[in-house]
Parts: structure tokens; C-alpha cells; sequence
């Protein structure tokens, strides 16, 4: 087992990859591939002009992705989002302990640096997204195998003691002032927990997992593997994370009022997240995504 929660339980190669499609896919044996990133569960590889594919790297993925493949098609009249629909599916076999997909490759770029106007021009795309897929019947998701949030995110009090613990992991990292408007912030939050609220979320919205075109305008959702269904305010932490304070209320006249406790939530998640992004991107060195991940933390804590 790796010393982080993102550390791999194994690794996928270029080689390896080579060798599944060949066994499995022959007709896509040829196309050349390049690996274009890694979460916390999954490795990514494109494959040709017209796919990517998914191939877990911890355990816990596994269970994840199969409720993907079976929820992502039942998706499409309700998303309004390009989203990544699966074509491929890979089996469990004695050259890798786990299944995995291919997609359809969505076009698009990170939403790593971009400006406040361009973050704007994002609100109504996202506040139709998300009204539309937390709409979405749970019985329905259910009987595709979608399971209730298992992450305990109503526990407030919970999470925030988690939070200010994490802080004394980047203070070699970030400013005292920026660690005291944290600290400050979440001192501030009095409520102790949310009531459970039970709709379709993704689970996992925020800029890794986001794509926008050369205007900076949102083109794309990708990675699935966390929905479930769970509370609004996972997904509405989009709100504060990606959008600036300017451009929210744009987004709730179009998404519906929410009350004082989901949006507390919300906002908790906003900052929570990136705090969890910055510490792999300084284990991983990657310079831009861990100063994308402070600017991040910075937006949401504004008001």
C-alpha cells in the first residue's frame, strides 16, 4: 500500500496498455496511445484521435467504474454537458487485475489559469448541468446499481476538525496569512451537521475533472467514477470552487434557491478538495496544478 491516499496499488505502462487493447480490442491494437493524466483511482490514456480509456490503479476503483458503465447511458437525455460516454468495455484478466473503459475523447483543456470572465461565462452552462442530473430519478439510478454516498459529507464538524488538521501539512507551503484566512474561515462555521439530502451527484466536480474550450467556457464533465447519490452540495461546491463570487447568484437563479446549510456545505467542499489537490501536486511536483489548487481555496473562502 502506497503512504498517500493517491498512491497507486499498481502501476499501468504504456506497455501494458499496448498489450490489453491488443488482447481485447484488436482493432484499436495500432492506434497510437499517450498517457494524459491520473487521479487518485484511475490512469488515463488516449488512444487514437477518438477515445481514451480508463484503467484503474487502486482497488477501490473497481467497483466505482462498473456503476459508471452502467449509469453513464442512462444519462444522456438528461445531460446538457458533453460528457464521456463509454464504447469499450474491458474485462478483469491474468494481464490486469481489473476492469476498465473506453470512452469517447472529448476535446477540450483543464481550467488551469483562466480569468474570472471566462469563469463567468460558465454559470448558466453548469447551473442547467447540474439541475438537470440532480433531477435525474434516484430509483432509476438505483436500479443501475448506484449506491448512497458513503463519505459521511453532512458530518460539518467532522470535516472541519479534518480541515484544520491538514493545514499544519502546508504550512512550509503557502503563507502564514493565507494559513490564518483558512483557519479563520473555518473557525467560523458553527453548523455541525446538514440534514441528508438524497439525489444523483457526480461526486467528484471539480477542475480535474472539468473541461473547457479556447474561450474558457465549460465543453465537458469527465470522470464518473464517484457518483452516487448522495448530497447536492457535493456537486454545488462547483459553486465556489470554479465560479467567482460575482457570478454565483447568476447561478442559483437558474439551479433553484438552495438553503443557508447546503450552501455552508457546499463551500466547505470547495475549500476541502483543492486542500487534498495542492498536497498530491507538491508530492507530485506539479507546479501548476498546486498553484491552480490555492487560487482555488482562495475563490471559494471569498465571499
Amino acid at each position: 500500500m502506497g503512504r498517500n491516499l493517491w498512491d497507486a496499488e499498481w502501476e499501468v505502462t504504456e506497455s501494458l496498455v499496448r498489450l490489453l487493447l491488443t488482447r481485447q480490442f484488436p482493432q484499436l491494437s495500432a492506434l497510437p496511445i499517450q498517457e494524459i493524466g491520473n487521479g487518485w483511482d484511475n490512469t488515463v490514456y488516449r488512444v487514437g484521435d477518438a477515445y481514451v480509456f480508463r484503467f484503474p490503479r487502486r482497488g477501490i476503483a473497481i467497483s466505482l467504474l462498473n456503476t459508471e458503465a452502467k449509469i453513464l447511458p442512462k444519462l444522456e437525455h438528461y445531460i446538457t454537458v458533453p460528457y464521456a460516454k463509454p464504447l469499450f468495455f474491458g474485462k478483469e484478466s491474468e494481464d490486469f487485475p481489473a476492469p476498465f473503459l473506453g470512452y469517447t475523447y472529448l476535446p477540450g483543456k483543464f481550467p488551469i489559469g483562466i480569468s474570472d470572465e471566462m469563469r463567468m461565462l460558465s454559470a448558466s452552462t453548469l447551473a442547467h448541468f447540474l439541475k438537470n442530473l440532480h433531477a435525474f430519478p434516484v430509483e432509476l439510478a438505483q436500479q443501475a446499481g448506484v449506491l448512497s454516498d458513503q463519505r459521511n459529507l453532512t458530518d460539518i464538524a467532522g470535516r472541519k476538525e479534518k480541515m484544520l488538521n491538514l493545514l499544519s501539512s502546508l504550512t512550509l507551503y503557502i503563507t502564514q496569512a493565507e494559513l490564518n484566512e483558512i483557519a479563520d474561515y473555518l473557525r467560523g462555521i458553527q453548523l455541525e451537521r446538514a440534514r441528508h439530502r438524497h439525489v444523483l451527484i457526480h461526486g467528484d466536480l471539480h477542475f480535474k475533472n472539468m473541461l473547457v474550450d479556447d474561450a474558457g467556457k465549460l465543453s465537458g464533465i469527465i470522470d464518473w467514477g464517484d457518483v452516487n447519490i448522495g448530497h447536492p452540495a457535493c456537486d454545488l461546491s462547483i459553486v465556489y470552487s470554479f465560479l467567482p463570487p460575482a457570478s454565483r447568484e447568476d447561478f442559483y437563479d437558474i439551479y433553484g434557491e438552495v438553503d443557508d446549510e447546503t450552501k455552508i456545505l457546499a463551500r466547505m467542499i470547495a475549500v476541502y478538495i483543492p486542500m487534498l489537490i495542492f498536497m498530491q501536486a507538491i508530492d507530485d511536483k506539479d507546479e501548476a496544478i498546486a498553484l491552480e489548487a490555492k487560487s482555488i481555496i482562495q475563490r471559494a473562502i471569498a465571499m
